[in-house]
């Protein structure tokens, strides 16, 4: 039982209906995380920018659903491994390399490379060596993928926790979190 409601897009006031109107031209529907965040206009504004900023980075919608997804698998996010996975097949990944990003495995090097550094960002709170963030530069990441890659681990940790709190119901088909 969700501890926060889903607004219904139908019946939101002045606030929210711009910000579902922009998430249903994006999405094609209105997911039940946007929803719920739109109890707070304000931060449903802030996360959308959050996000639009980072989609206009060096980083590639496949990397940052991996992210995403490595995140999910961290934390035992339900909504964030279905919603992310849905995503990740958009962005061109396969249901193997979704499985694997979701145990904190990749399939080539760089994606490895990021996946682990994301795993080890989540684990330590952040609280990472130098190594880490070496890796991730041998690994064909520049500066600006390395602070990407922290902004999209940031931008995760908000859902996967907000989903927890929420207990937001998953409206996109089960991901196979167990497995991770």
């Amino acid at each position: 039982m969700p501890k926060l409601p889903a607004i219904d897009p139908a019946a939101a006031d002045s606030r929210q209906k711009p910000l579902f109107d922009a998430v249903q031209r994006q999405f094609g529907a209105v997911p039940n995380i946007f929803r719920t965040l739109g109890n707070s206009p304000a931060a449903l504004q802030a996360f959308l920018d959050f996000l639009g900023g980072l989609s206009q980075g060096e980083l590639n919608a496949a990397q940052r659903e991996q992210i995403a997804l490595a995140c999910a698998g961290a934390n035992q996010c339900d909504y964030c491994a279905a919603a992310h996975s849905a995503l990740g097949r958009g962005a061109g990944l396969d249901q193997a390399e979704i499985d694997k990003n979701l145990a904190g495995r990749a399939s080539d090097p760089a994606s490895a490379a990021l996946i682990s550094f994301t795993r080890q960002v989540v684990q330590e709170r952040g609280h990472i060596d130098a190594e880490q963030v070496d890796a991730l530069r041998a690994a064909g990441f520049s500066n600006a993928g390395v602070v990407e890659a922290i902004a999209n681990i940031a931008a995760n940790l908000f859902t996967n926790y907000f989903n927890h709190i929420a207990d937001t119901e998953v409206d996109f088909p089960k991901a196979r979190l167990a497995a991770a």
